[in-house]
């Protein structure tokens, strides 16, 4: 199955030498995970960064029903940092094969639990939020929840719909090294 690869550069110009490379580097990624529905890869410069050995960036994000897989690589060279991403990439693909595989216990995917996707609205006018992101929840229990937040790479939080309460919560890393959920409810 080939992969459509959306590939972006930021403080750096993207040849196509380099969009040839990460098509024939990422697209390989493909054969081994169904369902994808967008790769995308960002690839920059950083200037700023404390060792010249971490100014070139590459970041790959592999979305699909009910998964993100996201990884971010730093090399002195462009094409070291892919070459690092899709490595790192291809072992994440691999630990959730592996875990996703075994299966739910009961035979249903998250998807299939699924009800209705859950929107985000923008209702808010206020000049103090720099950002807003809205995406897509999909349900699953805390479990998943904790090896989706490993898999992205969030350290601190992870927002999700847990099935089992039919409700939005959060995952955080404690400073023990556990994790905490808050479960809101509205007052």
């Amino acid at each position: 199955m080939d992969l459509k690869i959306d590939t972006f550069a930021r403080n750096m110009e993207l040849t196509d030498r380099i969009v040839e490379y990460v098509d024939k580097k990422v697209g390989k990624l493909g054969r081994h995970i169904p369902n994808v529905d967008e790769t995308r890869v960002d690839l920059s410069y950083v200037k700023s960064a404390r060792s010249a050995t971490d100014r070139q960036v590459a970041q790959i994000t592999i979305r699909g029903k009910g998964f993100i897989l996201r990884v971010e690589e730093r090399a002195d060279d462009l094409f070291a940092a892919i070459d690092e991403a899709v490595d790192k990439m291809q072992r994440q693909i691999e630990r959730y094969k592996g875990k996703h595989q075994r299966g739910r216990g009961d035979g249903t995917s998250a998807a299939e639990v699924a009800a209705e996707p859950v929107e985000v609205e923008e209702t808010i006018e206020d000049e103090k939020i720099a950002r807003r992101k809205t995406f897509t929840l999909t349900p699953m229990n805390e479990l998943e929840a904790i090896e989706q937040m490993k898999l992205l790479g969030h350290d601190e939080f992870f927002v999700f719909y847990n099935a089992s309460t039919n409700a939005i919560n959060v995952l955080y890393t404690r400073r023990d090294g556990t994790y905490g959920l808050i479960e809101p409810k509205l007052g």
